[in-house]
């Protein structure tokens, strides 16, 4: 089996388009995408999420006793 790698950046979210593959053409080829990690990306929705979370009526009505509760629950749970 041949393996090709190419690093490539998505411009298109619907498409990309490969260009000077070292296939015959009509030759079968297995199709794997597998995205690096982007932490800025990940760290950037986690951010999004909790600043919405913590503005949600329920959380501003939660004590940080009530909290330490919960976190001893969990824990004690483990």
């Amino acid at each position: 089996m041949l393996a090709y790698k190419k690093y490539v950046t998505i411009k298109n979210k619907d498409s990309l388009t490969l260009k000077s593959l070292p296939f015959k053409p009509g030759q079968r080829v297995k199709v794997v995408m597998i995205a690096e990690d982007d932490k800025d990306v990940y760290l950037a929705d986690l951010q999004a999420l909790l600043k919405q979370t913590q503005g949600l009526p329920e959380a501003r009505s939660i004590s940080e006793d009530e909290i330490a509760v919960e976190i001893a629950a969990y824990r004690a749970e483990q």
